[in-house]
Order: C-alpha cells, then sequence, then structure tokens
C-alpha cells in the first residue's frame, strides 16, 4: 500500500508537469543548442524543486488543507494572498490559452489532413466547447478521460523516443548560442510547474516528510529525464535552420503543427508522423483538462458558487471565456503564452515561497520544520534567483 502511494505520488506529479509545454521546448531552445539547453534544463530543474521544497515546509507549518492562498494570508498577510490570488489567476488563464492555442493547432492540422479547411476561430471554438463539456462534468468525468489519456501519453513517448532515434544526426546537436536562451527561459520554467500541487501530496502522505520529500526529487527528476530524451530526439532530427527549422518555428503561428510537419519531412514515416500527431494531441487535451478544471474549481471556490445549474454554467463561462477570447484575437500564441506563464510561475512557486519560508521561520524559529537546508543564505540566493528570472523576462 505504501508503496503504491509512493508511485502515485510520483505520477501526480509527473503528469502535472509533462504537458502541453513539453510540445514547445525543442522549438523555444532550438536556437540555444541541445548541449546548452541541457545545462538550462537541470537549471531550472534545480530551481523549480528547491521552490517545491520550500512550498512543502510552509504548508507543514500551518494547519492541513492550506493551499497557496492562505499560505500567503497566513504569513505575509494581505498583500501577500492579493498577490497570490492574481497570479494563480493569472497563471492558469495564460496556460488554458496556451492550450486553446496549441489544442486548435493540432485540431487544424488533423482536419487538414481529412480536406477539411477550417479557419484558425473555428476550431479553436469547438476544440473549447468539445472538451468544456467534459469539465462541467465534473472532476470525475476528467479523471476518468485523463486517466486513459495520461497511460496512452506515456506509451506513445516512449514509442516515439523509440523509432524516431535512429533517425537522429548527432552533429544536429552540437552549436548554439547561450546567450538565446533569455527567449526560452520562462518556457522551461513553465514545464517544471507541479509545485502546486505539493499541498495536495503534503494531505496525501499525512505530513510524511521524508516521503514527501523523496516523492518531489524523484518525481521532478522524471520529467526532467524526458524533456532532455525529448528534445534530442527532435533537435537531432528536424533541421535548426532554414524555412522548416526549429528556429523558424519560434514565429510561426501554427508552431505545433508545423514541428509535426518537420518531422514527417525529416523522417518521411507515416507511422511516425501518425504517432506524433497522436502525441500532440494527446498532450494538448490532458494539459487543457488538467488546468481547466483546477480554474473551474478556483473560481467557484472563490467567488462562493456552484459548480451546477445557472451558477455553474456561469462558472463554465468564466473559465474558458477570457482565455478563449485571447486566442480568437491571437490564435498563434501558444508560445508566448507559456512565457507569461513562465513569469506567473516565478513570482507564485518561486519567489512567494521563499518571503513565506523566510516569514514564517521569523515567527517559529524553534520549529523543527526545515526541510531545505542553508537557512536564510539558501532563501536569499532563490529570492535573489527569481528576481533575476523576472528581470529578464520582463
Amino acid at each position: 500500500m505504501a508503496n503504491s502511494k509512493f508511485i502515485g505520488g510520483i505520477l501526480l506529479i509527473v503528469g502535472t508537469s509533462i504537458g502541453g509545454g513539453m510540445l514547445a521546448l525543442p522549438v523555444s531552445t532550438a536556437e540555444v543548442g541541445f548541449t546548452n539547453s541541457i545545462f538550462f534544463l537541470i537549471l531550472c530543474w534545480l530551481i523549480m524543486t528547491v521552490g517545491a521544497l520550500l512550498i512543502l515546509e510552509v504548508n507543514l507549518r500551518l494547519p492541513a488543507g492550506s493551499n497557496m492562498v492562505s499560505m500567503a494570508k497566513t504569513t505575509l498577510g494581505l498583500p501577500g494572498q492579493v498577490i497570490a490570488w492574481i497570479a494563480y489567476l493569472l497563471l492558469l488563464y495564460t496556460l488554458l490559452a496556451a492550450y486553446i492555442s496549441g489544442g486548435s493547432d493540432v485540431l487544424n492540422g488533423l482536419l487538414q489532413k481529412a480536406n477539411f479547411n477550417l479557419p484558425s476561430w473555428s476550431t479553436s471554438l469547438t476544440f473549447t466547447l468539445i472538451f468544456s463539456l467534459v469539465v462541467y462534468g465534473g472532476i470525475r468525468s476528467v479523471d476518468y478521460v485523463n486517466r486513459g489519456l495520461m497511460f496512452g501519453k506515456l506509451g506513445v513517448y516512449l514509442l516515439l523516443v523509440v523509432i524516431i532515434s535512429p533517425h537522429v544526426q548527432l552533429t544536429s546537436l552540437s552549436g548554439g548560442s547561450v546567450k538565446a536562451v533569455t527567449g526560452s527561459l520562462m518556457v522551461l520554467i513553465t514545464s517544471f510547474g507541479f509545485a502546486s500541487i505539493v499541498p495536495s501530496l503534503r494531505e496525501y502522505f499525512h505530513d510524511d516528510v521524508h516521503s514527501l520529500r523523496k516523492v518531489i526529487l524523484l518525481g521532478s527528476l522524471i520529467p526532467l529525464t524526458c524533456y532532455i530524451l525529448w528534445d534530442a530526439v527532435i533537435m537531432g532530427v528536424v533541421q535548426r535552420e532554414g524555412d522548416n527549422g526549429l528556429i523558424a518555428l519560434m514565429s510561426n503561428e501554427h508552431a505545433t503543427s508545423g514541428l509535426t510537419n518537420a518531422l514527417s519531412t525529416a523522417v518521411n514515416s507515416q507511422w511516425i508522423t501518425g504517432f506524433f500527431s497522436f502525441f500532440t494531441s494527446i498532450c494538448m487535451v490532458t494539459a487543457f483538462l488538467g488546468v481547466s478544471i483546477g480554474l473551474f474549481d478556483f473560481l467557484a471556490d472563490g467567488l462562493a458558487l456552484k459548480k451546477t445549474g445557472l451558477q455553474g454554467k456561469s462558472t463554465l463561462a468564466l473559465t474558458f471565456l477570457p482565455p478563449l477570447a485571447v486566442v480568437l484575437f491571437n490564435p498563434g500564441i501558444y508560445l508566448h503564452a507559456l512565457s507569461y506563464a513562465g513569469i506567473c510561475c516565478v513570482v507564485l512557486l518561486l519567489l512567494l515561497p521563499a518571503l513565506m519560508a523566510w516569514r514564517a521561520r521569523r515567527i517559529d524559529p524553534a520549529s523543527s520544520i526545515w526541510v531545505v537546508p542553508g537557512g536564510n543564505l539558501s532563501l536569499t540566493l532563490v529570492i535573489l534567483s527569481a528576481i533575476f528570472l523576472l528581470t529578464i523576462a520582463i
């Protein structure tokens, strides 16, 4: 039973991390180069994992059931609560806009293969309408759909890595510019934005600090490994330069379908192209469902609205209309939205946790709950890192 819970906790982190954002990694880091991107992936993994451990430390000092907003209120007062509320709301909205844009692009690509040509606004609306109905059905319907898709996603991911690997050209993995990382750092940060589920994990493991620390460390290492392998097979096969290269896709409104087409041209295999299209579809849907149910519940709880009836429909409209409107006016916002989400991640999952931990340690210095070693020095390094990242992004 304990092993089952341990594996379940790891899979929760993996499922939260690996989503639609993974598709953007080879494109956003193309100019940086593969070898350089490994260094920055490890760096972002390290700093975001420390942020997750700080959230765990603060959460363990408070009653079980405390979420990010209530944690900020208790430790930092009303200003902290307001900042956390706004950052959390913006994070979910920007992620939802990214996944509507990416999902619409994937749907458009699939329809074009069936000789159906629809405008971007039409596919954005269709994608949102179909899967918003699943969200309206509640967490149980999302869980059933997501559970099946998650197994499919992991299976197809492993299959793609295996069958694409023979096509990798090692020479394509060399080169790149370290200076170009400023344009991709926020996408990398977003890819490790799993820390929002740490309060839920704390309840799941009944305050078992040793197990929680291990779950966070091991659970975050799996996405890191998956990202490095994914970058290797995509960047080793799809050319970096040229009209259909990875760098050109950075400014392409249809980055996701463009990546599918570029891979299809590079490997010239209908099987690989088919599996890749299936994989991108699953990634977008699972990411969309996960963020949507989180935002739907957050709005319902925050505004004291019921999740059914007229109030449920109002909550559904508040969940999907703002990001849908953004995508309708800017259909190619996928990569940009992921970058904006990265800014919210830095504030919510890095800067605030460090400030909350600093305040919590000041309030109760005798507490034995110190998940992150290093005292004030480690907190200062995290705060300075967060400010540095925000300075680069803004």
